[in-house]
């Protein structure tokens, strides 16, 4: 028994949820569209402001999707009502961002910039203030991408475990090892 599956998805007041003969499952808010496919195996149901999936049969691979499903589908709302953000941080000494359009260029102590093209369905942001570590600000309303995108810049460098420097989400807390200790 799936217990996320099983639960409904409420509907906020400006959300609209349209469903096809092919399980097209299309979302419409006031930030924007999205749309998913879901398994022909999941039945969507929509009564009233609430959205509710059931699985027609009780194999492994459709009781694992109807969960999947299901918080694909939540995301979606809480996506088009609401949206994503996610803030990252350069923690470390030179690092620098600037955001020119849908390019988002890093300074990571590297001997060359890194530059990183960002989907147009994310708006990028980077935030330089003095005597403060750079802050990245992603803003999309599709989870998946954000994630990411945000995964990916990332990726670049990765925090060290032994100073902290790198590129960290905004609150994340790191785990730091102690180093080398001098022997008298």
């Amino acid at each position: 028994m799936s217990r996320i599956g099983n639960l409904p998805v409420e509907l906020p007041e400006k959300v609209t949820i349209s469903v096809d003969k092919n399980n097209l499952v299309t979302v419409k808010g006031p930030l924007g569209e999205l749309t998913q496919q879901v398994d022909l195996r999941i039945d969507v149901k929509i009564e009233g402001n609430q959205l509710e999936l059931s699985r027609s049969s009780e194999d492994n691979q459709t009781k694992s999707m109807h969960g999947l499903y299901r918080s694909l589908i939540f995301n979606m709302v809480e996506g088009v009502s609401k949206g994503y953000e996610i803030k990252q941080e350069l923690v470390g000494v030179g690092f620098r961002a600037e955001a020119k359009e849908q390019l988002l260029e890093l300074s990571l102590g590297y001997s060359h910039d890194i530059v990183f093209a960002i989907p147009q369905e994310v708006q990028v942001e980077a935030k330089t203030e003095r005597r403060s570590n750079p802050i990245i600000t992603l803003k999309s309303i599709d989870k998946q991408l954000i994630g990411q995108v945000a995964a990916k810049i990332r990726s670049f460098r990765k925090p060290e475990p032994y100073k902290g420097k790198g590129v960290k989400f905004v609150g994340e807390q790191l785990r730091k090892k102690a180093g080398k200790s001098a022997s008298v």
